[in-house]
């Protein structure tokens, strides 16, 4: 399997953390993952086979070439695929309503195309995706479509830096301190957090402190979950051992032991995997590319 990766343009990193991929060998069949909520969001172009979902251990239906994922409460469990080919841009928390005409709230743990999301434009961003000639190709058109939807209107700089800091300190920050160092009111916070995301600063922080740890087990085996657990910011071992029951309806360890044996989307640092491409020319001044 190949994969590859790449730091968006300038303009776009502020809302996306990366471009990147994979692409099976020739009848190669891959063990997808199973994706848990998160706080972020994740569109997905395949010019491979697309991803299927797995029901009680059952294929089911594919989600099309081109979809966006946002999941915040939902397990998406990916049945293997041989064929794969995507290319996939990750967006920062909070960062996708910056380019989509909708509040994140519609968008939580559902699966729309690009037709769902961006209407005639969508559908033919799919059909360029589909003729493009290789992975540098659609990065460029990918970052091009987005560049002319980026949005200043949607922004709320105290939310976008609430989420941040929140991030940072995986769940440590209180709700006051956190509006205090925003310099809001606690219910002015928890509104303007309410409408850009549907969910409550409080709410956020804890997937937050969820999305990390997880991330930090997947990605080192050596650590223990009681480490990973108090450095993500859970009180003690049992405080995470119940978070992740309720949000995935197993233990961390049972889940942990099947997971590694497949692959996983924890991306590591851009230096760590294949490039997707050089680093881009794309930039302002070669954006006007009209859908």
């Amino acid at each position: 399997m190949i994969t590859f990766q790449q730091a968006p343009v300038p303009a776009l990193r502020p809302f996306i953390d990366r471009l990147w991929g994979w692409e099976a060998a020739p009848g190669e069949s891959i063990a997808l993952p199973a994706l848990l909520p998160g706080t972020g969001a994740e569109l997905y172009f395949h010019y491979g086979a697309p991803f299927r979902p797995c029901v009680a251990g059952v294929p089911a239906a594919s989600l099309g070439k081109g979809h966006l994922l946002c999941l915040r409460s939902a397990v998406l469990d990916l049945a293997p695929q041989s064929g794969v080919g995507f290319v996939a841009v990750r967006f920062r928390a909070g960062a996708v309503c910056r380019f989509v005409p909708m509040a994140e709230s519609a968008l939580r743990d559902e699966a729309p195309s690009f037709a769902q999301v961006w209407g005639p434009e969508g559908r033919i961003l799919l059909d360029r995706l589909s003729d493009a000639a290789d992975r540098i190709e659609r990065a460029g058109l990918l970052q091009r479509f987005l560049l002319a939807r980026l949005r200043p209107e949607a922004a709320d700089p105290w939310v976008e830096a609430g989420m941040a800091l929140a991030y940072r300190e995986g769940g440590r920050l209180r709700m006051d301190g956190l509006a205090g160092r925003l310099g809001l009111g606690r219910r002015q916070l928890e509104r303007r957090w309410r409408v850009r995301t549907g969910q409550s600063p409080a709410e956020f922080a804890r997937l937050a402190r969820f999305q990390r740890t997880v991330r930090r087990l997947m990605l080192d085996r050596r650590v223990r979950v009681v480490d990973a657990a108090l450095e993500g910011g859970y009180w003690d071992q049992a405080h995470f051992v119940r978070d992740f029951g309720c949000r995935v309806g197993i233990a961390p360890g049972a889940w942990l032991a099947a997971a590694r044996a497949r692959t996983h989307f924890y991306n590591t640092r851009l230096e760590a995997a294949g490039m997707l491409c050089a680093p881009s020319r794309l930039d302002e001044g070669s954006m006007p590319c009209t859908f």
